[in-house]
């Protein structure tokens, strides 16, 4: 007897329609949802982490709290599993293990489910994927400070394929939160103060990310960073008007421009509304106004939070009633509200069940677009795994040679080959102090101190004994946060007897209060912590020209002592390979060219600072209080510069709904190659709400070899002019405007007037986010002349 192959598959497909990959992802998912039982519908909206009370130490707000009534394994996947938290994010594992028992996990929960459906695996990946031996790359203010969105997706690609290799479907990054106050802890998670560069860059982070088959997770909506006093998780009195012109365009650019599959949820409550429980937010506008058709996860426990600490819910049942409506499809880290609690509220008749199956469906249709709903799927062991590899190595290098920031410089740098130097500080020699809080070693590894670091992580100073053939003497001097001047005489006696004083402070990443930096480490002000600025003072006494180098996640208030300085240098936690692109730097062998994504503050104490203010948000003779940068959003310098030549401008009259052009001209007349940011701020004298007074419209990087010269061209669309009117609709209102090509927010090269002409707009979600450029370059002639 003959068997027809196709006629038996024909019969498999029909029985089990959700593997037919000739259905519409929307079909499989609707015939599988009909044969599901309410709590296998349940299960595929909860996470599960394992292993999170282990004693691996809190990685999470309130995780030793919310974890301890977590099911155990066994019992979770009978139905199903939705999501697996942080395989390799909770305890050091070797990655090769790692991936070898998150297969043998997949296979338990497909195979304890009547459907086969394995769970959707997550990972912190903000500064490069947050395992064990797996690349540390910069903090994202590293990537504002570059300017350069084309190496940050490039950065994400990589970073995404290491996630794919262990299984990892999923990457919580990048966090699209606007700096609003430098005493926020996150701040270095962040891309800066400038919703346009924090937009433009996040955007092609998600490109990369999803370029390599990863669920890219935008975080946080909305509004988190403009919390009160910059305290963690503080209400945020932010009105709807600054809603939309400051905390959501970066979401706006990176859904449609880098295509993001997923949405993490605020923690915040913007005017006693918490995210978690907004349906305006979370369907009204995600969904309804922007389109967005992908999965919004929760914020860790933020559902449970809804009880605990906002007090918006009376019960657990409450709490997922509120969570399920306002459209958040998957409850993490693991099974609380969405368990037991929310399956009695839909058998009483308090939530209906057509909002769980509007849930599933999202989150069903996320999976079979991951191929993990397709015929015979099974999971993949990896022979060997390599997450710290030349490549990935090299591009950290990469970005953190363009992430750092000549602030100031009288000519002492590029250091002499033959100065004798003293390396100064409490992160000369630490090589945590090259790590933002997101990094594994930070995150986890501090508290596995006998796994070590799990990379070679080289610090400043032994960058500089690599890079400077001349003597140098090292002296830490004080701690990073602890009190004590023990160490001062040794630190003064080394920059007594040197040529130079490099000093190095900043920051040390943590959380919850065990770092000065990081979730958790809120600063009551802008001064340096603990003893540093103390002892900057007594290097600066000693005669010694200094060279401030700060490795931080958040800028700090300088004054009047970065005057006496011959040089300030600002990183921003620089990964991995931070010490020797620092090194390069200060002897010389590569030329700076980052610039700063927030200002440098003048005063600790004066509030709010960010360069995005209205008129009276800034100097003005109503207040005493001078809130004035002391280095602007935007600068940078280099050891030798660009000449910036002709602006070409064309008409002065900009029809509403058209585009108009700029282009200026640059050369390269120095010796050596040269990297530089063209700005284009936008100014509105006169708008019928007020408005900042600048805002950064367009950018472009731009590298010249000796002897080249580059025209760059700027097409800006009138949308880009837009802003949330008098009736809280985008407009783009007519009327005479300023457009200020500039090396920073302060230093303008030209100024090219336009007068928008026609009638006021009103732009909705499809209009344009993003200028574009281009960037033409003549090479220097035979002779060495330019052309």
């Amino acid at each position: 007897m003959t068997i027809d192959s196709s006629v038996v598959q024909s019969n498999f497909l029909k029985a089990r329609p959700w593997h037919d990959t000739s259905l519409s992802a929307t079909d499989r998912a609707d015939a599988l949802i009909a044969e599901m039982t309410l709590e296998e519908k349940t299960s595929q909206l909860v996470g599960l982490w394992v292993g999170a009370d282990d004693g691996g130490g809190d990685v999470a707000p309130y995780q030793s709290d919310m974890t301890q009534d977590t099911p155990v394994f066994a019992e979770v996947i009978v139905d199903g599993l939705g999501q697996l938290t942080r395989p390799f994010g909770t305890v050091p594992v070797d990655p090769s293990a790692g991936a070898k028992s998150l297969a043998r996990a997949q296979r338990q929960i497909m195979a304890a489910n009547r459907f086969g459906i394995p769970a959707q695996v997550h990972e912190e990946c903000l500064a490069g994927f947050s395992a064990w031996g797996a690349t540390a790359y910069p903090v994202p203010l590293s990537w504002g400070a570059s300017f350069n969105p084309e190496l940050v997706g490039r950065i994400a690609a990589q970073i995404g394929r290491s996630l794919r290799s262990v299984g990892v479907h999923q990457g919580l990054a990048p966090v699209l939160d606007v700096v609003r106050d430098y005493r926020w802890g996150r701040v270095e998670e962040t891309i800066g103060e400038d919703p346009y560069l924090v937009g433009t860059v996040g955007a092609a982070y998600v490109q990369g990310l999803e370029s390599a088959g990863v669920v890219a997770t935008l975080k946080h909506f909305a509004g988190y960073s403009g919390s009160r006093a910059a305290r963690n998780h503080a209400p945020v009195a932010a009105g709807p008007r600054e809603m939309a012109d400051v905390y959501y365009p970066p979401f706006e650019m990176a859904l449609r421009h880098g295509g993001a599959r997923s949405v993490m949820n605020s923690y915040a409550e913007v005017d006693g509304v918490p995210a978690a429980a907004d349906p305006q937010l979370l369907t009204e506008l995600l969904r309804g106004t922007w389109g967005f058709d992908g999965v919004v996860v929760a914020d860790y426990f933020s559902i449970a939070f809804l009880r605990t600490l906002q007090r918006v819910a009376g019960t657990e049942s409450e709490a997922a009633a509120r969570a399920l409506a306002a459209g958040i499809d998957v409850e993490l880290p693991s099974v609380a509200a969405y368990g037991k609690p929310l399956n009695e509220a839909v058998r009483s008749g308090a939530v209906s069940e057509e909002l769980v199956n509007r849930a599933l469906r999202r989150v069903l249709v996320q999976k079979i677009d991951l191929g993990l709903l397709d015929a015979g799927y099974q999971p993949e062991v990896p022979d060997q795994v390599e997450l710290d590899t030349t490549e990935s190595q090299a591009l950290a290098l990469e970005i953190a040679r363009e992430a750092v920031v000549l602030v100031a410089n009288d000519g002492v740098l590029p250091l002499r080959s033959d100065a004798r130097l003293a390396v100064v500080g409490p992160l000369a020699d630490d090589a945590y102090g090259m790590l933002g809080c997101y990094s594994f070693p930070a995150h986890v590894g501090v508290k596995h101190p006998e796994r070590g670091l799990g990379l070679e992580i080289g610090t400043v100073l032994e960058g500089l004994r690599g890079q400077h053939q001349s003597e140098i003497a090292f002296a830490k001097g004080c701690d990073v946060k602890a009190a004590g001047r023990s160490g001062f005489a040794a630190a003064t006696d080394a920059a007594t007897g040197a040529d130079v004083a490099v000093v190095v402070l900043g920051d040390q990443a943590g959380l919850f209060g065990r770092g000065t930096s990081g979730e958790g480490c809120d600063a009551a002000d802008l001064r340096l912590p603990g003893e540093q600025q103390a002892l900057l003072e007594a290097v600066l006494a000693t005669g010694t020209p200094v060279v401030l180098l700060l490795l931080s996640g958040r800028p700090y208030a300088l004054g009047a002592v970065a005057q006496k300085c011959a040089a300030v240098v600002q990183t921003f936690f620089p990964g991995q390979r931070g010490g020797q692109a620092i090194a390069e730097v200060l002897t010389g062998a590569v030329n700076p060219s980052g610039h700063l994504p927030v200002s440098i503050p003048n005063s600790p104490h004066v509030q709010p600072g960010t360069y995005w203010a209205p008129p009276l948000g800034m100097l003005n003779g109503v207040s005493n209080l001078d809130p004035t940068a002391l280095f602007p959003f935007g600068h940078g310098l280099s050891y030798g510069e660009l000449t910036w030549g002709k602006v070409t401008a064309g008409e002065q009259q900009w029809q509403i709904g058209e585009s108009t052009a700029l282009a200026i001209e640059l050369s390269n007349n120095s010796a050596r190659r040269v990297a530089d940011v063209v700005q284009v701020y936008l100014h509105d004298p006169v708008a019928q709400v007020t408005r900042p007074d600048i805002r950064l419209l367009a950018y472009q990087r731009v590298d010249l070899e000796p002897g080249e010269s580059a025209t760059v061209n700027f097409s800006l669309h009138s949308d880009l002019t837009s802003f949330a009117g008098l009736k809280l609709q985008q407009i783009v209102e007519p009327g005479d405007l300023e457009l200020r090509i500039s090396r920073s927010s302060t230093d303008v090269h030209a100024v090219v007037r336009r007068t928008l002409v026609g009638r006021e707009q009103i732009v909705g979600a499809d209009r344009e986010l993003m200028a574009t450029s281009h960037v033409h370059v003549q090479p220097a002639s035979p002779d060495g002349e330019q052309r």
